[in-house]
Order: structure tokens, then sequence, then C-alpha cells
């Protein structure tokens, strides 16, 4: 089981990786994008709120009891909201750096602004990858569906970080060779988190407890403040309208594989 949640942590950062090859070839196609980041969403609600949520529940209750359990699942989740958010800072928004006309007095302050938003596109991004390989493994570790369907979410999620930080590279007038180097390291990242919590491994039921409160609070982050912002800008409604009916679904059958394995 370890290997495989290992593994979940490589096959969610492929997902950067497949972001930027479709940016390289349908770089003016944004219906693919859109329909990844609806389905997203409602795989990443519905784990919330039927996986997770009872999950942690369930591990620190038998630790801690009913009320401090309670209290405790909060502040681990605002810890984690807290966490995503400051990491966050680090990562301009795609509208800012797609959509909206900047008006530089020069080619030069123009490249270097491109640059600077490229270099902290990549620490943002590697730092929120490590830390969510690192949940992705541990929630993997304890239940495989979840994993998966963690890993589903997390991945879809980041189609879009691959294609964002492949067109900024593009646009900050990187070589072709250096903008592959780096979407493999920014790839890996995701199993870099899960290697280390491999290598590191076994943690108590209390700490993995609570380590799985804070990834509540990280996903609540990513689906509340980055994926529903951005199915709120969809111009076409059909699209994000069918992406989380889609997620929901997968995630309903899922658990209905769940049950009859059981």
């Amino acid at each position: 089981m370890n290997i495989l949640a290992l593994l979940f942590t490589l096959l969610a950062g492929l997902f950067i990786f497949t972001g930027y090859v479709y940016g390289l070839k349908f770089k003016n196609n944004n219906k693919l994008t859109d329909f990844s980041i609806s389905m997203a969403f409602g795989v990443l609600v519905s784990l919330i709120i039927l996986e997770l949520i009872p999950e942690s529940y369930e591990i620190l209750n038998e630790k801690l009891g009913n009320i401090r359990t309670i209290f405790l699942i909060i502040v681990l989740m605002l810890i984690g909201i807290i966490i995503l958010k400051i990491i966050d800072l680090f990562i301009p928004h795609h509208e800012h750096e797609f959509h909206h006309n900047h008006n530089h007095n020069s080619v030069k302050c123009h490249n270097e602004h491109l640059n600077h938003i490229a270099f902290i596109s990549m620490l943002g991004i590697i730092l929120h990858n490590i830390i969510e390989g690192a949940s992705l493994y541990l929630v993997s570790k304890t239940n495989l569906t979840s994993g998966l369907l963690l890993c589903i979410g997390i991945g879809l999620h980041n189609i879009p970080m691959g294609l964002v930080i492949s067109r900024t590279l593009i646009n900050s007038n990187y070589s072709s060779k250096k903008i592959f180097n780096i979407n493999i390291f920014l790839t890996l990242s995701t199993f870099i988190g899960g290697l280390i919590m491999f290598i590191f491994g076994g943690v108590s039921e209390l700490v993995s407890g609570i380590l799985l409160g804070i990834t509540l609070g990280m996903i609540i982050y990513i689906s509340l403040f980055e994926l529903l912002h951005q199915i709120y800008h969809m111009k076409n409604k059909k699209i994000p309208k069918l992406g989380i009916s889609t997620g929901i679904i997968l995630f309903i059958i899922s658990i209905i594989i769940e049950n009859i394995v059981k």
C-alpha cells in the first residue's frame, strides 16, 4: 500500500506535464482547462464532505473525544488554509498573467516583469506541490480509494497549473530545453513530497489525524478559493455544470466500487 500511495503522488505530478504539453499544442483552446477545473471541484468537494471530514474525525475522536476532536479539526483546517494562502501569495493569478494588458514603458521592462512572474510561479508551485504530495501520500496510505480520488482531484488541478507555468515561461523567452527541464522538475515535485513521507514513514495515528486535518484545510482552500473562483468567471456556464456533475458521479461510482470490494 505504501508503494501505491507513492505512485499516486507521481501520477498526480504527471498531470502538470500534461498541462505543459497542452499549453504547447493547444494554446487558444480553453474548454479542456475549464472542464478539468470544474471536474476537480466536483471530486474534491465530494471527497471533503463524504471522506476526509468523517475519516479525520474518526481517527482523532479515538484519542481525544468528541468536543476536543471537533475543535482540533476546525483549528487544523484553518492551519491548512493559511499554509496554502501564504504559498499562494507567490503564485500570480491566471487572469493577471494572461488577460490583463500590461502598460510597460519598454520591452526590457516587460521581459523583466515576465521573468519575475516565472520565477515566483515556479517557487510557489514547487512548495505547493511538495506539501500536496506529502498530504496525498498520507491520505493514500490510510485509504487507497480516497487517495486515488484525491490524486485525480489534485491531478486535474495540476493541469491548469502546468498550463499556466508553461505559458509564463514561453512568454518569458525561456529556451525550449530549459522549459522542458523546469516542467520535469515541477512534475516530480509532488512525488518528492510523497517520497519524503515514505522515507520518514511511520507516524502515529494521532499525528496522521493531525496531518489529515491540515490536508482537509488545504483541499478546502483549493476547492473554494482557487477552483470555485475560476469556475465563477467561466463564460460558458455549461462546461462547469458538466465538469462538476462528472466529478460528483466519478466520486459516487468510486464509493460504490469501494463498498462492493469491502
